[in-house]
């Protein structure tokens, strides 16, 4: 990969693209999550489902999108998913059923994956080049957390404002009155994405032409299944997401555990968001200058504490700074993981013109907690209400962080001697 590095801008488009489109279906009910059960009247479980199908439409996704990414231009397909995904949230405005609910989730696992997902993770590589992988994935993740938490603190804002009564006194009609708002401003910031992207994330002509294929067969899928770094990708990516999918319930936890409300809850949301920039861009630097596959290892190691720390129960709510404390090293180890999985592609000798074949591939397996980690957590906080439903969530977390850090291990172990 020696060809002409692409502009700055180029990185921030793809950071700015990359978070709003999960800004809808995601990030609002990771900061907004007991307002969301409230305003939908949903319990665990049934959000858990939401997400399951959004996760069977992204997993179908995933294997045929990949190789359009490498077929089209990134700048057309992601900025088409965006305004797409914005549609979905004026629906979503609408305070829909709950049948309804699963089919816009169905809806968004279309438009923020078959069309976006591998051209955002192939541009990102276009621009890390060959020497600054860990740095352009720990930009992305660090980037993007730090517009989910941006977006984060201006729904926060925006449903404070709106709300007419005093937080622990508003009706159910006042809460959904504001989260309206929260969901129609940010709709309208997507579209406004998708308009800069469509026409400033533009590529050399001779680097676009390198980046595509004219014609995807089924060698080139075989080609990428003969790779071992594609199959431990599958596991490490799998592992690593569950984490990421277990840092929904952290303004949850603050409501149920720590006993906040629905404000401070979503604060506490709302601060993981600006953990994530600050670790993915540390992350990435320090992986550049050592291993990218050595830290990976590492953040795995660090998940498995932290999930240690709030599954065997020495968090109440009488512990405030033992619980930001617990989320920190937990926040840690799963940003850097989600920072650093893409970015070993390179030492795994994945072929640049085969990324978004290859991130198909993996992503198949690698993003299957999009169907199973929702219900889990949602039957596993639903069946023992309170404290330990969510110790029963981390004690999940805490499995998987420590069979995603033996896959990590081996990986390291396989390409540390390639250059």
């Amino acid at each position: 990969m020696n060809q002409k590095k692409a502009p700055w801008y180029f990185l921030l488009l793809v950071i700015l693209a990359g978070e709003s489109v999960f800004i809808l279906p995601f990030v609002l009910a990771r900061v907004f999550r007991p307002t969301v059960l409230e305003v939908f009247k949903l319990d665990n479980i049934q959000l858990g489902l939401c997400f399951s199908v959004y996760g069977v439409v992204a997993l179908i996704s995933y294997l045929f999108g990949g190789p359009l990414a490498d077929k089209y231009q990134p700048r057309k397909l992601i900025a088409v998913a965006l305004w797409m995904t914005a549609l979905g949230g004026f629906v979503y405005a609408s305070f829909p059923s709950y049948s309804m609910l699963k089919l816009l989730y169905g809806y968004w696992g279309f438009t923020t994956i078959f069309l976006f997902w591998a051209p955002m993770i192939k541009a990102t590589r276009v621009w890390g080049g060959s020497s600054s992988q860990g740095k352009a994935f720990g930009f992305l993740d660090g980037g993007r957390g730090l517009v989910g938490a941006l977006f984060g603190t201006l729904g926060v804002i925006v449903f404070s404002f709106f709300l007419t009564s005093e937080i622990a006194e508003a009706t159910l009609t006042e809460s959904r009155t504001a989260f309206k708002q929260v969901i129609l401003i940010s709709s309208c910031i997507v579209i406004f994405v998708g308009i800069l992207v469509w026409f400033f994330l533009k590529l050399d002509r001779k680097i676009e032409e390198e980046i595509v294929l004219q014609k995807i067969t089924f060698s080139e899928i075989k080609q990428v299944l003969r790779l071992p770094a594609v199959w431990l990708l599958m596991i490490i990516i799998l592992c690593a997401y569950v984490g990421y999918k277990v840092t929904d319930v952290f303004s949850l936890y603050a409501k149920d555990v720590m006993n906040y409300n629905q404000v401070e809850s979503a604060q506490v949301g709302t601060f993981l968001l600006f953990i994530r920039p600050v670790i993915g861009v540390l992350i990435g630097i320090l992986a550049d200058r050592t291993q990218t596959t050595f830290w990976l290892m590492i953040s795995f190691f660090i998940s498995f504490i932290g999930a240690l720390l709030f599954a065997t129960g020495i968090i109440s709510d009488a512990e405030t700074i033992l619980f930001f404390i617990s989320i920190l090293v937990v926040a840690t180890g799963v940003y850097a993981a989600r920072s650093l999985y893409f970015a070993v592609m390179e030492r795994g000798r994945i072929p640049l013109v085969l990324t978004g074949t290859a991130v198909g591939l993996i992503s198949l397996i690698g993003y299957m907690p999009d169907i199973f980690a929702g219900p889990a957590i949602g039957y596993l906080l639903e069946d023992s209400p309170g404290v330990q439903g969510h110790q029963h969530v981390f004690w999940m977390l805490a499995v998987f962080a420590l069979i995603g850090g033996i896959a990590a291990l081996y990986y390291f172990q396989l390409f540390k001697k390639k250059d």
